[in-house]
């Protein structure tokens, strides 16, 4: 699916369940969709270990999964959980690891991360900016300096009051990295609205069904919605262009119709000093700019010209 959208890349979490979360007794609350029409949801909580138990693949999957992106040109990368799972995504020859927000107060683990010649990610939901700094100097402490910094707003799915979008352009002046804009919501228009603050690279949950009973599945973006939003964010990168003002070759070759002349308010008797009052601005621009007029203010007309005529200073003295 991620493919056919036309994504960069596509990430996983490896999930070794029974570690990450010891006890079933653990819960986790989340929303799913129980009718795409009306909108309606339902509420479920379960075990969290229950939940990712489900989402759990081994090694020789993984190495197969890992294969089929690289035949298909999509880089794969994943988040890890320990050192395991870091050491099997290097000998894998990923590129890049990802640490999940619930993870960045875990330096250990960051430390591990930093000791592979890879591009580490590191979500922050949740996290204050002290701790981010935390993180990011235990990482540059370690010998990493290939970061990429996740704004993660926390929820499935995140409510707009905690999206915060504006701290992408908060992270962009706090660190010399790029930043993410990890979204937690449905549809598009938050990731449009990052693209535009200026963030680096966006991450969007993908799923077959937005009615799958499972977390995530009610903000991702189904097949032919991937394929959309990929479009869109692809036009809207092209469309911010440069931040300094550039004509277009389109620009350019406009023809000057659009533009003002200047021109003879009434008629002018050969001899008169040409004043304010006697000068009229109208297009097409292919005689004197208006901006150009003092080149014939003040200037005494060599020749008679009937109102509406296009004034040029060869005509004046």
């Amino acid at each position: 699916m991620a493919v056919q959208a036309g994504a960069d890349a596509i990430k996983f979490q490896i999930i070794d369940a029974k570690k990450i979360v010891p006890s079933k007794d653990t819960l986790f609350t989340y929303e799913v969709l129980k009718n795409r029409h009306t909108g309606e949801r339902e509420t479920i909580t379960e075990s969290l270990q229950e939940i990712l138990s489900r989402r759990e693949l081994t090694f020789p999957e993984w190495v197969e999964l890992i294969a089929y992106c690289k035949e298909k040109n999509l880089l794969f990368f994943a988040t890890a959980s320990n050192a395991e799972e870091m050491e099997f995504l290097a000998n894998a020859g990923c590129a890049c690891v990802k640490i999940c927000s619930g993870d960045i107060n875990y330096h250990h683990l960051l430390r591990q991360a930093a000791r592979f010649p890879w591009v580490v990610q590191i979500d922050t939901g949740s996290a204050t900016l002290g701790e981010v700094e935390q993180a990011v100097d235990t990482l540059e402490t370690a010998g990493c300096r290939n970061l990429i910094i996740n704004h993660c707003p926390s929820g499935y799915p995140a409510r707009l009051e905690s999206i915060n979008l504006r701290t992408v352009q908060t992270l962009r002046q706090m660190f010399p990295y790029p930043v993410a804009f990890s979204d937690h919501t449905p549809g598009t228009t938050m990731d449009i609205a990052a693209v535009a603050l200026g963030a680096d690279m966006l991450e969007k949950t993908i799923t077959l069904n937005r009615c799958i009973r499972s977390p995530e599945h009610i903000m991702s973006l189904e097949p032919q919605e991937a394929e959309d939003f990929v479009r869109t964010i692809r036009e809207v990168e092209i469309a911010l262009g440069n931040p300094r003002r550039i004509m277009t070759p389109e620009e350019r070759a406009q023809p000057p119709v659009v533009r003002r002349s200047v021109v003879a308010a009434r008629d002018i008797i050969a001899g008169e000093t040409l004043t304010q009052d006697m000068l009229d601005y109208a297009r097409p621009g292919d005689g004197l700019p208006a901006h150009l007029d003092y080149l014939v203010l003040g200037k005494r007309s060599r020749r008679a010209y009937r109102q509406g005529e296009k004034l040029f200073p060869s005509d004046v003295a």
